[in-house]
């Protein structure tokens, strides 16, 4: 696995250089902000950033995640359990962006709109992003639940995204969040979940850089874990490409904050990839 990864990582960077006539756009900024941005990507790793899409850009985001490397050759060291999201983003304002996504796990959709609340300037310190999901289960059936409702299958989630780029190479992030449930499992879970994440940007070259991201659950028991996830960001013209290392294996929002089941300390980590591309 350490070798696939490897050569995907050395391809993508090879495919970065080969780009350079395409990378101007990557540092163009489309706002009047008086500072870069904390983010090139829209997520750190899975969780999000406080970038948003500028105005009447479309995105299309591909999310996957293999399954537990663990297993070895078992499952092929996960590639035999993929889990695969695909989105759009559109940015109807230079502040405020919609989405809408789908993924194959528990095969839930979700909707969601991203805001800028304040931006980091010479007057202030950080920048300030809004961030709310609503999200649909529709794999769950009457044969498991005989009285479910439609509204059974809805979770909410609420972020307030702060961010801080503190020079050219390293931007910080402090995600606090609220998770509601309208249908979950006493025994694992709580209907009312709150959260906080942690989140970093390291630039080590002009068009790479290493993140992670660390969410607290304050009201989890002990069933689901906290999600840690360490990724690569690669910028190439036209979209960044982001391959990771996650103790979640779902890629929905609500899902990936509420229902890691990996132990970082046993090996078990799911390998993956988000890529964006901006039309």
């Amino acid at each position: 696995m350490t070798r696939t990864f490897l050569f995907l990582l050395v391809f993508a960077s090879i495919l970065t250089y080969s780009q350079e006539d395409l990378l101007k756009d990557i540092d163009t900024i489309k706002t009047n902000k008086t500072t870069q941005p904390a983010f090139k990507a829209l997520q750190i790793v899975t969780g999000q950033s406080t970038k948003l899409s500028a105005k009447n850009e479309w995105y299309i985001v591909v999310a996957h995640r293999f399954g537990d490397i663990s297993k070895g050759f078992k499952d092929f060291f996960g590639l035999d359990d993929a889990s695969t999201k695909l989105g759009v983003i559109y940015g109807a304002t230079d502040g405020l962006s919609f989405s809408l996504s789908r993924e194959t796990l528990m095969k839930t959709f979700e909707a969601g709109a991203k805001y800028r609340l304040v931006e980091q300037s010479e007057n202030f310190p950080v920048d300030i992003v809004g961030y709310n999901v609503i999200a649909i289960n529709t794999e769950l059936d009457k044969d498991n639940y005989p009285h479910l409702k439609f509204s059974d299958r809805l979770s909410y989630l609420t972020q307030a995204l702060i961010s801080r780029r503190f020079n050219d190479r390293f931007s910080l992030q402090v995600t606090p969040s609220y998770v509601h449930k309208n249908l979950y499992e006493p025994t694992v879970e709580d209907k009312n979940q709150f959260l906080t994440g942690i989140g970093g940007r390291y630039k080590i070259s002009k068009r790479v850089s290493i993140n992670a991201e660390y969410f607290v659950n304050f009201d989890n028991h002990s069933f689901y874990k906290n999600p840690l996830s360490i990724g690569v960001d690669i910028e190439t013209g036209g979209h960044v490409f982001q391959l990771l290392f996650t103790n979640s294996q779902v890629n929905s929002d609500i899902g990936y904050l509420t229902n890691a089941t990996g132990k970082w300390g046993k090996g078990q980590v799911f390998f993956g990839f988000n890529l964006y591309r901006v039309f």
